[in-house]
């Protein structure tokens, strides 16, 4: 038993070798997939530049023949020294030449000399040049349509040429010519990342993106060619080097007409297109060195997972034989754990016991604690109490008097409106009376929805008599606005925070106090003062329990203490800050009553 465990992970191991070698066995498919692949990305690329260069020259094949159909053409070669149809007949020719987007149009005699051209503003003007050299010019006077490629010997700019004869009465004379330029091909191509080379019969690179092959020659040429390439002007033929250039199949079995080249050091990918009409092979050679690191980045991935597979085997193999003895261990592992689970669960139930003894406790303090800052908010506002209500009972009084007197009198009208205003008076104290009953009672612990502008009314109400001589800037919501909380205790939360605006305007000769409320989805409390603002010390501790910036006997520091825990009761957030302008600002936001528990709430 213990060997086989052993002898499995031995035949793991032979396997993974085996397999690795099949991978490398494999490399030159793979390398040959990944080189076929990036020929076959670049085709699209190869058939485009065929298209445009093909496109290109037979869109400028006819344009000869139409420029020699001109009338001025026949009377400018009768009379090429004429001063008035010269000048007219250059610039007809550059007019022409910009409209139709070539390089130049030039007119050529029976000899060969130019008698007027496009660029004959130029330094390098064709007129009074002598191309009966070049091979379009003879084969236009004899057969009628001339065509070539070759390096512009006036210009020292490459291009393809082609010429028509003018004809009168039948006969030939002269010559129209049209170069297309050719620079414009090539800086298209060199956005690929491939590179493009145009060949002519004579395995000479006439177009690249590459300039120093330009001219380079990729086969041997025999002396008559280069004779005639010499005596045409077609080439320099100093800078008809050879460019060693090395072909071979990619994959012969296969058929895709894909070679490999090799160029000096660099390896590519190339595939041939044919322009007929100008003799000319199109190839595209992509790089090899991007499709050879996908195909060694493949093999390594290969070679990791068979190496990850045999090592996952390993590992599995090597702990099935402990596994079996820690069933055993773990059986009576087992046992002992669901003993000691047992007792756990008891002593958390326990736990669970007395933390809730313990919260209702806190909540029960907590509560004591609210009553006792109303009570603390009640002496504050003792002595102004007691003047709310001794000035009505003086007037009662008064006005008692006065009706008797009247009553005496007989005068009925005067002793009812003094009637009136002692009811008035008795309201006005019945009101003062159920507010201080309301605000002193103990609230209960059920929370929902609540609307914070009566909330705000009542506490100013209640806080009347202390706010005399306050500047009170509030402006109730058009809409009202519903909260989740206690409308005793919120009440309680917005008379500690105008009772605390009141304290920090001690020394502040025109109070004032701005209330700002604002609805949404996090409506929101702010209780703002003009006097000295909080320091850092206070900012930072300002809701701590019995921490208070009053004169010993003032107060005992647990007002927004007790505020902050209503508003966290509720679900919302208590916080100070200074204002830019002066003063402090205290902030309350809490959760918004949804419309349902508003509707159940009315109802």
């Amino acid at each position: 038993m213990p060997n086989r465990p052993r002898r499995a992970i031995w035949m793991v191991a032979l396997l993974a070798l085996i397999a690795l070698g099949a991978i490398l066995a494999a490399y030159p498919r793979i390398e040959r997939f990944y080189l076929r692949q990036a020929g076959a990305e670049d085709a699209a690329t190869l058939r485009l530049a065929t298209e445009v260069l093909r496109g290109a020259l037979e869109r400028t094949q006819a344009l000869p023949a139409l420029i020699a159909d001109r009338p001025i053409l026949p009377q400018l070669l009768a009379e090429p020294d004429n001063e008035g149809i010269v000048p007219f007949a250059n610039e007809l020719l550059r007019q022409s030449a910009l409209s139709l987007d070539v390089s130049d149009i030039y007119v050529l005699d029976t000899e060969g000399r130019t008698v007027a051209a496009s660029n004959y503003r130029t330094e390098h003007s064709f007129v009074g040049a002598n191309f009966s050299y070049r091979p379009y010019f003879v084969d236009a006077m004899g057969a009628g349509l001339g065509r070539f490629h070759a390096l512009g010997t006036q210009s020292g700019q490459r291009g393809y040429f082609f010429a028509s004869p003018v004809i009168e009465d039948t006969q030939v004379i002269g010559v129209v010519v049209v170069k297309l330029r050719i620079d414009g091909f090539e800086e298209a191509w060199a956005q690929s990342g491939s590179t493009l080379i145009v060949r002519d019969v004579n395995n000479v690179i006439f177009m690249s993106d590459r300039e120093e092959w330009r001219f380079r020659r990729t086969a041997p040429i025999q002396d008559w060619v280069m004779s005639q390439i010499a005596r045409t002007r077609q080439y320099p033929v100093s800078m008809l080097t050879r460019l060693e250039m090395e072909t071979a199949p990619l994959d012969p079995d296969v058929g895709f007409g894909l070679e490999v080249a090799r160029i000096g050091r660099e390896s590519f990918v190339s595939q041939t297109s044919l322009i007929a009409a100008a003799s000319w092979r199109v190839s595209i050679l992509t790089p090899t060195g991007p499709a050879v690191q996908r195909a060694w980045t493949a093999v390594l991935l290969l070679s990791l997972v068979v190496i990850m597979v045999a090592l996952v085997l390993a590992t599995v193999l090597a702990r099935r034989a402990r596994l079996v003895e820690r069933l055993s261990a773990e059986r009576s592992l087992a046992t002992l754990l669901e003993a000691r689970v047992a007792e756990r669960t008891t002593e958390l139930k326990t736990e669970v016991e007395e933390r809730r003894a313990t919260e209702a406790r806190l909540r029960k303090t907590q509560a004591e604690l609210v009553q006792a800052g109303k009570l603390a908010a009640l002496g504050q506002m003792s002595a102004a109490l007691s003047h709310e209500f001794n000035q009505p009972l003086a007037a009662v009084k008064s006005y008692a008097e006065n009706a008797r007197t009247f009553l005496d009198r007989g005068r009925m009208e005067d002793a009812q409106r003094n009637i009136e205003r002692i009811s008035g008076l008795a309201d006005r104290m019945a009101s003062i009376s159920k507010h201080l009953r309301n605000f002193a009672r103990r609230p209960g612990e059920k929370t929902g929805p609540v609307p914070l502008g009566p909330v705000i009314d009542d506490a100013l109400e209640l806080m009347a008599p202390r706010l005399r001589g306050v500047d009170i800037r509030y402006t109730p919501p058009e809409t009202e606005i519903w909260v989740r909380g206690g409308r005793v205790r919120l009440q309680q939360v917005v008379v500690n925070l105008l009772g605390n605006a009141l304290d920090a305007m001690a020394e502040v000769e025109a109070p004032q106090i701005d209330i700002a409320l604002r609805g949404g989805a996090s409506p929101e409390i702010a209780v703002r003062d003009i006097g000295p603002g909080l320091s850092e010390e206070a900012l930072a501790q300002a809701f701590d329990p019995f921490f208070t910036t009053k004169e010993p006997g003032q107060g005992l520091g647990l007002g927004l203490s007790i505020s902050f825990n209503i508003i966290g009761d509720f679900g919302g957030r208590l916080w100070a800050e200074n204002h830019p302008d002066g003063g402090a600002i205290f902030r309350v936001t809490l959760e918004s009553a949804t419309p349902e528990a508003q509707e159940h709430a009315a109802q």
